[in-house]
């Protein structure tokens, strides 16, 4: 197979980052990424633009490292209390996934894209709880939230029944 090394003006899912310098497929090249403006081929005309890509990517990744640290203290700072409707005895109807975290989040002002939220499991019991959030490749944080009965918790019949009777050979 043909290839040709290309260098990459825009960022590419899986290929690289701008300014990287790669080997891809002739036609891929010369299919998608040059006709998009997505990449030139490497010439010793383009090895200047190539400097150029390499400092504004520090930039940028710079900045994107700061405001990932910013929103890593914000989120570090929000409690979250989802109310869940329980049945005897407090428990649980449903779960807690990631998607009522991320609503709740973007009530309080952050969005988040789902991927960036780690939830091992679905939540099905009450109490505090944590989820892993990953916010940049160096950035990473736990949001604390706590799911919470919206009714009172009413004693089942039984531990009712058992308490009374506690109570009577006391």
């Amino acid at each position: 197979m043909a290839t040709n090394q290309v260098l990459l003006l825009k960022p590419v899912e899986g290929l690289g980052a701008e300014g990287d310098t790669v080997t891809v497929r002739s036609g891929y090249a010369r299919n998608f990424l040059l006709p998009r403006k997505i990449a030139l081929p490497v010439t010793q005309a383009n090895k200047k633009q190539m400097e150029a890509l390499l400092k504004a990517r520090e930039a940028r990744e710079q900045q994107e490292l700061e405001s990932a640290r910013g929103l890593a203290q914000r989120i570090e700072a929000i409690t979250i209390a989802i109310a869940v409707k329980t049945g005897e005895g407090g428990k649980m109807f449903g779960a807690v996934t990631a998607n009522d975290l991320l609503t709740r989040l973007k009530e309080e002002g952050v969005e988040l894209a789902k991927k960036q939220l780690r939830l091992p499991a679905p939540v099905k019991e009450l109490g505090p709880h944590l989820a892993s959030i990953k916010l940049h490749g160096e950035v990473e944080t736990e949001l604390k939230f706590e799911v919470v009965s919206e009714n009172p918790i009413e004693e089942s019949a039984d531990v009712a029944a058992d308490a009374e009777t506690q109570e009577v050979a006391d």
